[in-house]
């Protein structure tokens, strides 16, 4: 489909309302692309139809699929937050963001619409009337909790079949004849007290209710009083299980604190997202998610939107009174409005500054970050992950094969000094690691020189030798042991350079120069993780979804670490024989030197009063270090 000019249906002057609203991007079939409210929607939508080249290059992407644009005025910006949210659940458009939960972690649930509520572990989260707890990490662990639970709160636990032959026949169950199901198909409850200890238990679940403690206590002291052992030990043995559910989870904030605080880590196309459930002071429940990012959006709308997601469906209890988040949304007192409304009461939307919320906060960015890493890994592992983005980079590039060998070159450098360049190579889209090479570069103008250099003494490589040359005095007869291709000599089907346009000329250049055929070539710009071939005046835009785009990004990511690696042990390397020369200047001194200052172009550029600050320097002895490092 050729792309649409978004002047085609661009409203007219004045058509678009100023008052808060939705909008929606339709295609030519009628498919809603894009979701978006605004506080004013003309101001909002004026964005959309800016000169092309000053837009982000996905919304650029969007806005020339779409073929029209419609909107819905709403009276506040609550019933914006709202509409949005139903909308994009509705239509689930391709250019807003995606989640993927995480279906690994089992939750605890309790049939509440059943007429006897029954507790189990499951991983549907869509059984009817349910009221669900965690998710936990492992499924033993939603198990021992319910054991625990029921010792105290005795409520059904076997399948419906098994209830309902039990009521049919008079006969109890098999858990209910070994103690292990409280339901009226033991014959032991009625169904109203078994509703009345489902309660309690979800009620305990929700917040560690006291009551039942202090009630516990109580009971068993009275029992004591009265001599009567057997059921003092009874409720010692409750209470034991009480405090082993609450041990379970660490008490992370005051008691009584009710609380969603969730940790994020993002790059360019994707977001990792760590929830934290909070309930009474300890953490309840952990949830991992997934979202793909299309169009550019900001740290404070990826929170708007996550919120968004995680409350549009809750109501009452389902939304704590405080949610913490890793940064505030610039519409927040209209988020904290639209979930005050959905609670039903006031909801606290803040950020965790410092104390335990921060220390908490720390956590669950540190798995968010451990998540994101995680689904990348498991993408770039698997065999026809792998098979398919070769297969897709081969299609975007136009090449007549896959490229089964490719390698990526970066350049890393501090302040224009200690300049290197890292090539790291993937095989069958798996790193090689023993075949990772880095180059020093004496002397260069700009990182595109040293682009040109790096390559040309790549390829210069790929001369070397294939097989053992004859000796003539043998009469062309060969008995020596076949030479071995030495690793560097294996020619790339595909080479990559981190950068645009310039990046790729001298990379291009490069390979003129050599005289090599047959080897493909494009660059990658982080900005907008955008493809660029020789000679092309626009990039290739790979699919957010593609996996040819995540096996690129890991190439170029790699090849940054890689370079970065080898220039800061260069540097350090400099810098200590640089230092090493100077008399009178132990190890001792010139660690803290290197601490202060970490370079010797810093160092050169540093006063002796600044030298003599560090400890063990005096004026003597920094005059030296100045004079020797001023020395040509």
């Amino acid at each position: 489909m050729s792309p649409t000019d978004p002047r085609s249906y661009k409203p007219r002057p004045g058509e678009i309302p100023t008052q808060p609203g939705v909008y929606r991007f339709r295609d030519g079939e009628g498919r809603v692309l894009y979701v978006g409210k605004a506080k004013n929607l003309r101001q909002r939508l004026s964005n959309y139809f800016a000169p092309l080249h000053t837009l982000h290059e996905r919304t650029r992407r969007m806005v020339t699929t779409a073929t029209n644009v419609e909107w819905t005025v709403v009276p506040t910006d609550v019933d914006s937050l709202q509409l949005e949210y139903q909308w994009i659940k509705e239509f689930d458009p391709p250019f807003n963001v995606r989640y993927k939960d995480d279906k690994s972690y089992p939750f605890m649930a309790i049939t509440l619409a059943d007429e006897a509520p029954r507790v189990m572990v499951t991983r549907n989260g869509k059984i009817r009337g349910a009221k669900y707890f965690g998710p936990y990490p492992k499924v033993w662990a939603v198990r021992d909790t319910i054991d625990l639970m029921i010792k105290v709160f005795p409520i059904r636990t076997c399948s419906d079949s098994s209830y309902a032959r039990a009521m049919r026949t008079g006969r109890p169950c098999f858990p209910g004849q070994i103690g292990k199901c409280g339901g009226p198909c033991s014959h032991r409850v009625t169904i109203e007290e078994h509703r009345a200890m489902v309660d309690d238990f979800v009620a305990f679940m929700q917040g560690g209710d006291e009551r039942f403690t202090i009630e516990l206590t109580k009971r068993m002291r009275g029992a004591a009083e009265a001599m009567d052992y057997e059921a003092a030990a009874g409720y010692r043995d409750k209470l034991e299980s009480l405090d082993a559910v609450l041990s379970k989870s660490a008490l992370v904030l005051p008691e009584k604190a009710d609380a969603d605080l969730f940790g994020v880590a993002e790059d360019e196309l994707q977001a990792a997202v760590h929830q934290f459930v909070i309930r009474g002071g300890r953490v309840r429940g952990v949830h991992s998610t997934t979202i793909d990012k299309e169009l550019d959006i900001s740290g404070g709308e990826l929170v708007e939107r996550i919120v968004q997601r995680t409350y549009g469906d809750a109501e009452g209890s389902g939304v704590p009174r405080r949610v913490i988040v890793p940064s505030l949304p610039d519409d927040a007192e209209e988020l904290t409005e639209w979930l005050a409304e959905r609670a039903g009461r006031r909801v606290e939307l803040s950020v965790a500054q410092r104390g335990q919320r921060a220390e908490l906060m720390r956590t669950a960015t540190l798995n968010a970050q451990q998540a994101l890493l995680r689904h990348k890994t498991r993408r770039g592992s698997d065999y026809a992950t792998r098979t398919q983005a070769l297969a897709d980079l081969q299609d975007a590039l136009g090449l007549d094969e896959a490229p089964l060998r490719i390698e990526c070159y970066d350049i890393s450098h501090l302040q224009g000094t200690n300049v290197v360049g890292s090539m790291v190579v993937f095989e069958d889209g798996i790193p090689r690691k023993d075949q990772y090479r880095s180059f020093s570069i004496a002397e260069t103008t700009d990182d595109t020189d040293s682009i040109h250099q790096v390559l040309t003494r790549r390829l210069a490589r790929l001369d070397e030798p294939e097989d053992p040359v004859p000796d003539p005095a043998d009469d062309g007869v060969i008995e020596a042991e076949p030479v071995k291709r030495k690793r560097f000599s294996y020619p790339p089907q595909l080479l990559i350079v981190d950068g645009g346009q310039p990046q790729v000329a001298a990379a291009a250049r490069a390979l003129r120069e050599s005289g090599r055929q047959g080897i493909a070539l494009c660059g990658i710009a982080k900005r907008l993780e955008e493809i660029w071939l020789p000679d092309d005046d626009f990039p290739v835009i790979l699919p957010r979804t593609s996996e040819a785009l995540y096996l690129v990004q890991r190439l170029r990511d790699e090849a940054h670490r890689f370079a970065i690696t080898h220039q800061r042990k260069r540097r350090k390397r400099d810098i200590r024989t640089t230092l090493s020369e100077v008399p009178g200047l132990g190890e001792a001194r010139i660690k803290a030197l290197l601490g202060r200052f970490g370079s010797v172009k810093a160092l050169r550029e540093a006063s002796m009063e600044e030298i003599q600050q560090l400890p063990g320097i005096g004026p003597g002895l920094a005059e030296t270090i100045e004079r020797r490092l001023r020395e040509p």
